[in-house]
């Protein structure tokens, strides 16, 4: 199968962008842009997302205690990108806060979904996480769109 095409054709599919964030092992925020995120169940209250299995962040996040989802809104494109690269310190740019127990959250995001993770799953070359949402905030603002390759709004 022509793995860059089957990329190209998935990403026909328009998703939102998050920042998927935890704490570290080690007490450091630990994060990164994704768009692979879905609800799971209601009942109990799941979501779940995938991460490369190369990724550097896999021991973070297989080891956090906590994870947020942060669903950006169409304003936060700069920290989307922000967190897609390779930045020394990503958590530099944007309004953070963090409760002793949980994983950072960003103000000012569509919504953020804190969690505690449930299961990581090794499947193909990505592990997928599911975690039960423990609180949750959302606002109405315009989100932030990926598809065809490219941040979009949804105007």
């Amino acid at each position: 199968m022509d793995t860059l095409a089957l990329r190209h054709a998935l990403g026909r599919f328009a998703t939102g962008v998050t920042i998927v964030t935890c704490r570290g092992p080690d007490g450091r925020f630990e994060g990164l842009t994704m768009n692979s995120f879905n609800a799971l169940s209601l009942e109990p209250p799941l979501v779940l997302w995938a991460l490369r299995r190369v990724s550097h962040l896999v021991p973070a996040f297989t080891q956090a205690t906590h994870f947020a989802v942060n669903v950006l809104a169409e304003s936060q494109q700069a920290l989307a990108t922000r967190f897609a690269g390779p930045v020394a310190d990503r958590f530099a740019e944007g309004d953070w806060h963090c409760k002793p127990d949980g994983a950072p959250v960003l103000t000012g995001a569509t919504a953020v979904f804190e969690c505690v993770p449930v299961q990581h799953q090794a499947l193909g070359d990505h592990l997928l996480f599911v975690g039960e949402v423990q609180r949750f905030t959302d606002a109405d603002l315009p989100p932030l769109v990926f598809h065809g390759g490219r941040f979009r709004g949804l105007r």
